[in-house]
């Protein structure tokens, strides 16, 4: 009998359709009341599939008395609860990959969608305004002050990217990095009022929740931008909707949000914001090498063998 697999979320189509082959598949977002479904015992379940955006509370699983393994499709950022997982025995997995490189691809994007307004030159042209008269100026890059916050694996892509297009660096974070010459600045203050575009990269941790607030957005400036690649939390959305509608800053370039996949109407109005659908990782090359690692954990912890990338 195939073993019984719970997916939590809808994750990359071929993944599931593996899965359905080789497992008695349930997907909960097909029950008529996902809420309901999860409030109700089901000890036949033994594996739980999510990904590391939605990842899983204790309160999910608690009624999956039988749960032996939860596989996150892709890197868990503070949303999967551990401590439930741990007392309860259940093995958990991840799929690390090499996804730096595709989330700095796109931040630089980014940059230069918001900072030369690419997006907003593409709705004049199609409505016909260009006929009317040229499109207003934008911003160049070079000579600009690009502040990262949060100079990991992402911020040193990005940083790279736009150094590379005549930027100037720095970044924010919480200690100096040793093997970069970029000036660091401990405070994020003294680093906004210095900068002409602000890259929001870092992890979303208690201490990041609502970093990017008011404040900093009033130091970022009338000609300042803004692009977020690392969650929606890190933002306070709606000092940064006060801000754009205001033009207490010059725009914003997004790939995250607060309430994804719900994204505030009031975003969705303004002409100097650039949206994007998270897709910092959305390639067909990591989306199969998350696939063949989260299918390779199943079938290795099912096989009796030790998974390959567990977390502890």
């Amino acid at each position: 009998m195939k073993p019984e697999i719970l997916i939590l979320t809808p994750i990359y189509g071929p993944t599931e359709k593996a899965l359905e082959q080789e497992y008695s598949v349930r997907k909960l977002w097909e029950r008529p009341d996902p809420r309901a479904y999860l409030q109700q015992p089901h000890p036949d379940i033994r594996a739980a599939v999510t990904s590391g955006v939605v990842g899983f509370r204790g309160e999910q699983i608690a009624n999956l008395s039988g749960l032996e393994i939860i596989a996150c499709f892709g890197l868990a950022h503070g949303t999967l609860d551990l401590k439930v997982a741990q007392e309860r025995g259940i093995v958990v997995t991840n799929t690390p990959d090499a996804s730096a490189d595709s989330v700095a691809d796109l931040g630089m994007g980014l940059i230069f969608a918001v900072m030369r307004r690419i997006c907003e030159a593409d709705r004049f042209v199609r409505a016909g305004a260009w006929e009317k008269g040229p499109f207003p100026m934008a911003t160049a890059l070079k000579g600009k002050q690009c502040g990262i916050v949060g100079l990991g694996k992402i911020g040193r892509g990005i940083a790279k990217r736009a150094e590379a297009c005549g930027m100037k660096i720095c970044y924010f974070g919480p200690r100096q990095k040793t093997d970069v010459t970029y000036p660091y600045y401990p405070d994020l203050l003294a680093m906004v009022r210095d900068v002409d575009c602000l890259v929001v990269a870092c992890p979303d941790r208690p201490e990041t929740r609502n970093l990017v607030n008011d404040a900093v957005l009033q130091a970022l400036g009338k000609q300042g931008f803004i692009v977020n690649v690392a969650r929606g939390s890190v933002v306070d959305e709606s000092a940064l909707i006060k801000a754009l509608t205001t033009k207490t800053i010059a725009g914003a370039a997004l790939d995250v949000f607060a309430d994804e996949p719900r994204v505030a109407r009031a975003l969705l109005g303004l002409e100097n914001t650039v949206l994007t659908a998270h897709i910092g990782t959305s390639t067909q090359e990591i989306r199969e090498e998350r696939s063949a690692l989260l299918l390779s954990n199943l079938r290795a912890y099912f096989a009796g063998r030790p998974v390959l990338t567990p977390v502890s």
